[in-house]
């Protein structure tokens, strides 16, 4: 698996399979770790940068799933390879657009995402298609305890494993689920669940996480903070109580609209459906939108002939940088637009 190979396919997280998959697009579990003995990254050299990123990429290319893994050198990659892997959830904003040494591990299937050198020296990640969180978990777990045996991390015997950001001291775990919430817009109940969220603890972050939009209706639901919890406390309130609460929500605001508003649904859905398939431009946004009213469509089987899997590839490959990469050039946003329309109506087996 080359980094180039990655246009060809979407990622495990988007087959639209897996429990609660109408809602919950993916399931993802991330732990932070830092190698004792050495600062924080903020306060380190740029060779003890260069000492962590090359001690971390040896141990975590010599571990058990080595063989499935291909690492990419995200200094030295282009910008358009490092937004690449952002659109696909494989390294964060902030790992793409940093300047110090700094790479990441990836399996072929891209369940597994190890960053080195983010914000903390080591952020694993474990990202699985539906409501899959405890089995996320399971696979992390088994990462950290095969890198733990050969490595020291920062633990404190009170506080846990010492992170550079203060949210994140004792388990290191951040979880969370993307959710597809068109419903919950466009009833004007959308609010209500960032109030839920707020009593319960939690962050609610667009597409790209912080500092991003809820572009496409999809919306991130994660922790806040890990000390005082252990991992499987952490887990155990996400799968048992918050995310099913959130589906919830969302399944019975499309009943509401469809049981009040059945002809809006429908000429929203086939209007998107008309737009996707005859546009000569289409930005990004706009591809967005229509895509989540047109996956709607296809949960509240108003349509025929578009599966859940082609819909969620689509919200990928039309982003900026897929569409570039697709199509080997580089282009302005005008380029991209009249571009992204073509690509649709024949992805779309239409001309």
């Amino acid at each position: 698996m080359r980094l180039a190979d990655l246009t060809q396919h979407a990622g495990e997280w988007l087959r639209g399979e897996g429990p609660m998959y109408d809602v919950v697009i993916s399931s993802r579990v991330r732990l932070a770790r830092n190698l004792a003995g050495m600062p924080f990254l903020g306060k380190c050299t740029e060779s003890q940068q260069q000492e962590i990123e090359q001690r971390l990429r040896a141990e975590v290319l010599a571990g058990p799933a080595a063989p499935e893994m291909f690492y990419v050198d995200v200094r030295a990659a282009g910008e358009l390879d490092r937004k690449l892997l952002v659109e696909r959830h494989l390294i964060s904003r902030q790992h793409a657009e940093a300047s110090h040494p700094r790479g990441v591990a990836v399996s072929g299937d891209e369940t597994v995402a190890l960053m080195i050198n983010e914000e903390d020296h080591l952020r694993m990640q474990v990202l699985r298609t539906g409501f899959q969180l405890a089995q996320a978990f399971e696979d992390i777990s088994r990462i950290d305890d095969s890198l733990e045996q050969r490595l020291d991390f920062a633990f404190h015997s009170r506080y846990g494993y010492l992170t550079a950001c203060p949210t994140n001291v004792g388990t290191g775990l951040r979880v969370s689920v993307m959710l597809h919430l068109p419903a919950l817009k466009m009833t004007g109940q959308i609010e209500k669940l960032f109030h839920a969220a707020s009593d319960m603890h939690l962050e609610v972050r667009g597409l790209y996480g912080e500092g991003t939009e809820a572009t496409g209706d999809f919306f991130q639901i994660s922790n806040q903070t890990t000390l005082g919890k252990s991992e499987r406390q952490i887990v155990s309130e996400f799968v048992d109580t918050m995310v099913p609460s959130f589906v919830q929500y969302e399944r019975l605001a499309r009943e509401a609209l469809l049981a009040e508003r059945p002809a809006a649904i429908d000429d929203k859905v086939a209007r998107s459906v008309a737009l996707l398939r005859s546009a000569r431009l289409m930005s990004s946004d706009e591809t967005m939108y229509l895509l989540s009213l047109v996956r709607l469509g296809a949960n509240l089987r108003r349509i025929e002939g578009m599966d859940l899997k082609t819909i969620n590839e689509l919200f990928l490959l039309t982003q900026p940088a897929h569409l570039q990469r697709i199509l080997n050039r580089e282009m302005t946003p005008d380029q991209r637009a009249a571009a992204r329309a073509d690509y649709l109506r024949r992805k779309l087996n239409l001309n």
